[in-house]
């Protein structure tokens, strides 16, 4: 195989790690998040979580990843050759994501230029669902194809296969170098705008205010963590790939930390950003809060544009949060492919620029269909069951493997030897106790709760073609690759 890619600077790869962990979901997800579970007081557990899961688990993926040298699938095979599976499990999980991810990205982008003349109207829910969208009945109505989502979704994937058929540091590198620093400048100027509007420490306070009763309920603490795991990238390849390109001298306690808590410092300041305008439109409209915050799609391309409407140089601000969007959604999609196409890359010891094409050529057919009118249902379906199924059982699994049937403490020995201050034994408490705990209930009471009701009140085929079926036939695809013939078997002997 050919010589291992290197990142060119440090801080390169941090800015890399931190534009993989910074995503749509730190922008429309985690205010919501922390509005709905206690606001100020949803703090604690979130902190928490990071602490005692999200950090260690971090470090421990950027540990195995750079002491092993290899995508998640060589990772897992040069720790133990039996759990390669699990490497593809986690790469495959990557790659569903980036099929529907970039859909989404195709929405912001579209939404950019709509922007510029305010094209939602006056109406934006029933544009984004009736006009824009073209909504159908449900998930088995596909409709046609959207040819502005389309159109745009080219655009996004040609983008990601020029980044990278580049390589790790022409490419992933120079790109992060570029958009992480215009994401937090436009995310700057918009929280400066935010906070300056009438109604706008109204909407923070909602946002912030503890509600310590909160603290008691079981439920906060599982969406603190729940939201932790899935904000940093974490168990699903990506963090062991990118540790893989570091040069052999590299702190891996810094950079886990430092990752880490950039990520969140970025959420805390969407959300003041978020709620800031929320805020302004409560005022504006004399209603309360509550009555117009939602989650997700929703916040993002209802409730936002309705918000911008309402702003002093509305297009100019619109534009700003959707290229934002734009910006925070490649980072991440990069980041998706480069684990799945770094998993092929070792495994068949293929040249990149190839495996890159043949990526994204594949990637875009089957993205295809999250651009019909009936799309939006199935990307809803197939990422619920990838997040409550595809990451937390894979992450489950790698605690497990990983804190309980590998020698923890030659990773922990292993970090602290490359970086400027040590981690304790705490952090192995966590991996071997806390961390499974949680995992395992978040699994369970997922399994429990999708078995005993269907999903948003979906009818039961549609969530076995585009939930049940997908999140298994990773599983058994995993085990299929690993059974394939491998080009780090052949340098072996």
């Amino acid at each position: 195989m050919a010589k291992r890619e290197q990142w060119g600077t440090r801080s390169g790869f941090i800015l890399a790690a931190v534009g993989s962990a910074i995503g749509l979901g730190n922008i429309w997800r985690f205010p919501y998040m922390a509005y709905d579970n206690g606001g100020g007081a949803f703090l604690i557990p979130y902190f928490f979580a990071l602490l005692t899961a999200g950090i260690p688990i971090i470090i421990l993926e950027f540990g195995v990843g750079h002491k092993y040298r290899g995508s998640a699938p060589l990772t897992f095979f040069n720790i133990f050759g039996k759990w390669e599976w699990l490497g593809w499990w986690q790469a495959l999980v990557a790659f569903v994501i980036s099929v529907y991810y970039v859909v989404v990205i195709s929405w912001a982008l579209n939404y950019a230029f709509l922007a510029l003349d305010l094209g939602w109207g006056t109406s934006p829910e029933r544009f984004f669902f009736d006009e824009f969208l073209q909504l159908s009945n449900g998930p088995m109505d596909l409709g046609g194809i959207v040819w502005p989502v389309f159109a745009a979704a080219i655009a996004m994937w040609a983008v990601t296969w020029i980044i990278l058929f580049s390589g790790v540091k022409k490419g992933i590198e120079l790109a992060n170098k570029i958009f992480m620093p215009l994401l937090f400048l436009l995310l700057l100027i918009m929280l400066v705008r935010a906070v300056t509007l009438e109604g706008a420490a109204q909407g923070i306070d909602w946002l912030f205010r503890p509600d310590f009763s909160a603290i008691a309920d079981y439920r906060v603490w599982t969406a603190a963590y729940g939201q932790i795991f899935f904000t940093l990238s974490v168990c699903f390849a990506i963090m062991i790939t990118y540790s893989s390109y570091l040069p052999a001298k590299s702190d891996i306690n810094n950079n886990g930390m430092m990752t880490a808590f950039i990520n969140c410092g970025f959420s805390l300041l969407a959300g003041i950003m978020v709620f800031g305008v929320l805020g302004h439109m409560a005022a504006t409209q004399d209603v309360a809060l509550h009555e117009i915050v939602t989650q997700g799609v929703g916040m993002a391309f209802v409730t936002i544009p309705e918000a911008v409407n309402l702003l002093p140089a509305p297009e100019f601000f619109g534009f700003l949060f959707f290229l934002s969007l734009v910006f925070a959604g490649l980072s991440s999609m990069i980041s998706i492919s480069e684990a799945c196409c770094s998993s092929l890359i070792d495994k068949f010891g293929w040249d990149r620029k190839p495996t890159t094409s043949l990526f994204c050529l594949v990637g875009f057919m089957l993205s295809l269909i999250f651009m019909t009118r009936g799309g939006l249902f199935i990307l809803d379906i197939t990422d619920h069951f990838i997040n409550n199924f595809g990451i937390v059982f894979a992450g489950l699994v790698e605690v497990i493997l990983l804190s309980w049937f590998f020698k923890l403490d030659t990773v922990r020995q292993y970090a602290n030897s490359l970086s400027d201050f040590a981690i304790g034994t705490w952090w192995n408490f966590c991996l071997k106790v806390i961390t499974p705990v949680v995992l395992g209930y978040m699994a369970v009471a997922n399994l429990v709760g999708d078995i005993r009701k269907n999903y948003e009140g979906y009818d039961g085929s549609a969530l076995v073609m585009f939930g049940w079926c997908v999140v298994a036939g990773i599983v058994l695809l995993s085990f299929v690759l690993q059974s394939m013939k491998s080009a780090w078997a052949q340098k072996t002997k």
